[in-house]
């Protein structure tokens, strides 16, 4: 279609617009939840740092407890942070718990199912062999060892692996500061009474709640009205907040109320591109004021959304230095009902999932797909895409999903 870009196109400009990852920051570790790592996370300590019991039983050894029956002697106990210090001989027996220091001569781990107490003996029930029921030191990772890598998203697992390794602070990126401008005569805020020829603002919230999910600080520039001299004093506020990104939503395109492209250039405005082969979204812009990334996204719900997931959240994780930010998030699935052939937009149709156990997933399209259809969203578990060109297609052909209900990072 003459004058749009594919998406995939669209999504490496807006990716190649971002020049280098933001700067870091050293953070204690509990305000490291959810934030992008500046540099790799090398391990301080070796874990576990001794040879550990994977069980509770009897520390022996081998030589002795290969024979059912044998008896050996109790000599002590090793319990977690309470090792036992000293070492065992021939015929002898620690008595021992789950994460304990295995003493100095023993080689296995006596499960306590398999033996039997007497008093200051053990009886073996049930030989066991040599290195049974031991974590051998270093098991999970050793000092030096690289466990981390730069831009990954700090969750709770990756938090816990930082603590083991022995850091209580981490270097991280500096947050996004992405400013949020709605534009539209026709929009009030939420919980204020709209006219009769005005509708409740909505996009902005959304995107809001997109950029934070992605690790974006937000900076709420409210709604601008059709006005030259409203959109530019926001677009200044946002410059002025040293905003590394600018989110416009509506009046991107080129009618009459249309005025946010021509404020920016007013202001500046470098233009990376305008239009691209989607749907919902078509009316979508680009470009660099000064330092800051411009996103223009349309002004209908869906379009917005849509359009804040395929390219707002990547380049909020391009500026965090992550090297993933431009991944095919898809999967694979099975189409749940014909569908005609495609024109020359991709199309993000909004869809149910049905899940079976060792299934793809079937993937629905709902019936109505008009962009300005926020229940329809609401009620979608996946945006079904479709090539440009594609085909007509049966129910149970191949397709690809990305969920919506999954997080973003």
């Amino acid at each position: 279609m003459s004058g749009l870009i594919p998406v995939a196109e669209a999504l490496n400009r807006v990716l190649a617009s971002v020049a280098a990852p933001l700067g870091s920051e050293t953070v204690p570790l509990p305000q490291a939840a959810g934030r992008t790592l500046a540099a790799d996370v090398v391990a301080t300590r070796t874990q576990p740092p001794f040879p550990a019991s994977a069980m509770d039983g009897y520390a022996v050894r081998s030589a002795d407890a290969g024979v059912e029956g044998a008896r050996l002697r109790l000599i002590g106990t090793s319990a977690a942070g309470h090792g036992f210090g000293g070492s065992l001989g021939a015929g002898e027996a620690v008595r021992i718990f789950t994460g304990a220091p295995v003493p100095r001569g023993a080689d296995a781990i006596l499960i306590q199912e398999d033996a039997r107490a007497d008093g200051g003996a053990v009886h073996v029930v049930e030989p066991v062999e040599p290195n049974r029921f031991i974590r051998r030191a270093g098991l999970d990772f050793s000092a030096g060892e690289t466990l981390l890598a730069a831009g990954m998203s700090l969750d709770a697992r990756r938090l816990a692996l930082a603590a083991a390794a022995g850091h209580p602070r981490l270097s991280v990126r500096r947050k996004p500061r992405v400013a949020i401008l709605a534009t539209g005569d026709e929009l009030v805020e939420p919980g204020a009474e709209p006219a009769w020829d005005q509708i409740v603002a909505s996009n902005g919230l959304a995107l809001a709640a997109l950029a934070a999910e992605a690790g974006a600080e937000i900076l709420d520039l409210g709604i601008a009205a059709d006005d030259h001299g409203a959109l530019e004093d926001a677009f200044r506020r946002a410059r002025a907040a040293r905003a590394d990104l600018l989110v416009t939503l509506g009046g991107a395109s080129v009618g009459d109320h249309d005025l946010v492209q021509a404020a920016l250039a007013r202001e500046g405005l470098e233009l990376g591109f305008w239009r691209v082969a989607l749907r919902p979204g078509k009316p979508l812009m680009h470009g660099r004021l000064g330092d800051m990334l411009v996103i223009g996204l349309p002004g209908n719900p869906v379009s917005s959304i849509v359009c804040g997931l395929l390219f707002v959240v990547p380049a909020i994780r391009a500026l965090q230095g992550d090297p993933q930010a431009g991944a095919d998030r898809s999967e694979p699935a099975t189409l749940g009902r014909d569908l005609p052939a495609n024109d020359g937009r991709a199309d993000y149709m909004r869809a149910s999932l049905t899940n079976a156990p060792g299934r793809l997933p079937v993937a629905d399209p709902e019936q109505r797909q008009d962009s300005s259809m926020l229940a329809v969203l609401g009620r979608a578990e996946a945006l079904l895409i479709r090539a440009p060109h594609e085909p007509a297609a049966r129910a149970g052909d191949p397709c690809r999903i990305i969920r919506l209900d999954r997080r973003l990072l």
